[in-house]
């Protein structure tokens, strides 16, 4: 099955005239295994991805950067893993819809969805080998056209700008390995506390990362980023080590559900690791806003405490406002004085397992991975736990 057969089941050949998967849960399992199969050879099937959706659709290839070892896997992986998702709907369509509004700023068409369906098809027959069937097929082909479409309906039904222009107007480090850039947009962005962007720098042309703003929108329209360089990753080393005041950047449209209810009868526990703190500062900020909040447990998490950058700042917050509570938690430094230590989820967890809590999580993938899993064997009911999984980075 190709992508267009999916994407259009009326047409000859279309998935309509096929058996379906019985059930979306059988189609996700279809999905899953044959991925389990896959993922080994994950760095073959990349390459072979990419060599066809070029050889498809050649206009595709002035969407990436020049050089594609920091891109190969990055799309591949984002797809497989949003395919694995179509089981849950309620997650998955409002972050495509997101996605398919955002993904206006490169110009995406649907042909260009077409060639990445195909592509991603083939890539994965290819390398299935025996576990690839006629089954198989038509679960990734419908679970693909799921995505595309619901992406592809959004976008065109959103009239707002494409992205939007911004001006560094401030640049500072807040640590050895982390800065604070401040943009001021042409145009404000429309965001909501707690939501991320994507950004393009003009050291990194092509190469597009998601940066939560770490204050809610202002009078003046500018927005604040905390950016911690990683070792391996080009754009955020990029920003911190040389970032210029007036350099242009360019912003996606705002993604991400992460927030507050000040409505909702339950209090909040937050667990922010490292720059992850973002998303939390500026819903923190907002709240200060407020008389009448609920109450708020930050576990503020690092592996020193260089780590807490902004820890003094938090708590000057809390001593104006007692419904915030800062909580620091050290993970590699046990002997230090005045926080809890071990993972955040080890820390939050020694005050219970929080089942009344609305509990957000924020962090590096792997922080959020470990965190939500040791919430869970806790006793944290998944549908308290919220997350912004899906920032493909």
């Amino acid at each position: 099955m190709t992508a267009n057969a999916a994407l259009h089941p009326e047409r000859p050949g279309g998935s309509a005239d096929r058996e379906r998967p019985t059930d979306v849960n059988e189609t996700v399992r279809l999905i899953r295994d044959s991925w389990a199969v896959v993922e080994p050879q994950a760095e073959d099937v990349s390459r072979f991805f990419y060599s066809m959706l070029f050889s498809l659709a050649p206009a595709t290839r002035e969407l990436f950067p020049v050089n594609m070892e920091v891109q190969r896997s990055r799309l591949l992986r984002a797809l497989v893993h949003v395919v694995q998702m179509v089981d849950r709907p309620d997650e998955l369509t409002p972050f495509l819809q997101q996605l398919g509004r955002d993904h206006r700023k490169f110009g995406v068409v649907a042909e260009h969805y077409e060639a990445v369906g195909t592509a991603l098809l083939a890539a994965i027959k290819k390398y299935a080998g025996d576990a690839w069937n006629d089954a198989v097929e038509r679960a990734w082909g419908e679970a693909y056209a799921v995505m595309a479409t619901t992406m592809t309906d959004a976008a065109s039904k959103d009239d707002g700008p494409a992205w939007y222009n911004g001006e560094v107007v401030q640049h500072e480090r807040l640590s050895w390995d982390v800065a604070m850039v401040r943009i001021r947009p042409e145009h404000p962005v429309p965001y909501q506390p707690g939501q991320y962007v994507s950004v393009e720098v003009p050291q990194r042309p092509r190469l597009w990362r998601y940066l939560s703003p770490a204050n809610p929108p202002s009078d003046d329209g500018t927005m604040e980023f905390h950016v911690r360089a990683v070792p391996t990753g080009w754009v955020s080393r990029a920003i911190v080590g040389h970032a210029q005041l007036g350099d242009q950047w360019r912003m996606g449209s705002p993604m991400g559900r992460l927030g507050v209810d000040r409505d909702s009868e339950r209090d909040v526990v937050m667990l922010a690791g490292g720059t992850g703190l973002a998303p939390m500062r500026s819903i923190i900020q907002d709240l200060a806003q407020y008389g009448n909040n609920p109450e708020v447990h930050l576990f503020y998490g690092g592996r020193t405490r260089d780590d807490l950058y902004e820890l003094r700042n938090l708590r000057q917050v809390a001593m104006s406002n007692p419904w915030l509570k800062v909580i620091p938690v050290l993970e590699n430094d046990p002997t230090a004085q005045g926080a809890e230590h071990g993972t955040l989820a080890e820390a939050a967890t020694r005050h219970g397992a929080w089942q009344e809590h609305d509990v957000l999580v924020s962090g590096s993938p792997e922080m959020i991975r470990n965190t939500v899993s040791g919430m869970m064997v806790a006793g944290t009911p998944l549908e308290r736990i919220h997350y912004d999984p899906f920032t493909l980075d």
